[in-house]
């Protein structure tokens, strides 16, 4: 088992809140101040695609395939953050352990861990979300996602993916001060595929501004006593 060292970080600094839905949409409440979580200010712009795919395939199946990619990847998540931990595995499916071995060396690259799992936010940008790993990948100091998928995919379909850990980018550093080198999307999938994505967060910053403004403006149209805009 790879041996993984963890820096010393001033946790308290992070928020102590646990994410809530708010008309269908999820939410941190952190002084008071509801943040949109950034998986759900991003999925805005993917709602007409996600509507037409609702259409395409039926609705009991979208939400079984829905169901079911949502536990494959819970199941998935936990399996990298105990081996990353050093603790022994809880999970026992057949699917989510072979995409955790395909993703395995890949995971093997990273190091002086400063974030795992761990709950952050910008009020500059007024959005939060969990990070699933703050890391050194190959030397670099990166946000690294971890995803599943049912078969490869192209980078034209995970723009999202980039705006997320990009989000994050900014999270940390406002948080710690300290700056973000690179992002990295690991991705495993069911048909035997894996990827690798490394980008420079200053690619998206542009086009994150504008979801996060978009959302807003959706927001505040749909319910506008929900939440404090700033």
């Amino acid at each position: 088992m790879a041996k993984f060292n963890f820096k010393e970080l001033d946790k308290t600094v992070l928020p102590k809140t646990k994410g809530m839905r708010v008309d269908g949409h999820r939410f941190y409440n952190i002084n008071g101040t509801n943040y949109p979580s950034v998986t759900t200010v991003l999925g805005i712009r993917k709602t007409e695609q996600l509507k037409e795919w609702r259409q395409k395939i039926g609705e009991d199946v979208a939400k079984w395939e829905m169901g079911r990619a949502a536990r494959r990847g819970k199941s998935f998540h936990t399996l990298v953050e105990q081996y990353i931990k050093g603790e022994t595995p809880s999970i026992r499916d057949v699917l989510p352990l072979g995409l955790f071995k395909l993703l395995k060396p890949y995971i093997d690259q990273i190091n002086n861990i400063h974030l795992l799992e761990a709950i952050m936010y910008s009020p500059k940008l007024t959005v939060a979300g969990q990070v699933d790993c703050v890391a050194e990948y190959n030397g670099k100091l990166s946000v690294i996602d971890f995803k599943t998928a049912n078969k490869e995919r192209q980078e034209d379909w995970i723009d999202n993916y980039f705006l997320q850990t990009t989000a994050y980018a900014h999270m940390y550093e406002e948080t710690f001060g300290t700056p973000i080198e690179q992002i990295v999307i690991l991705i495993a999938s069911e048909d035997g595929t894996t990827q690798a994505f490394i980008k420079n967060k200053a690619d998206y910053e542009k086009e994150l501004g504008k979801s996060i403004e978009s959302f807003y403006k959706y927001y505040e149209e749909l319910n506008k006593d929900k939440i404090k805009t700033k």
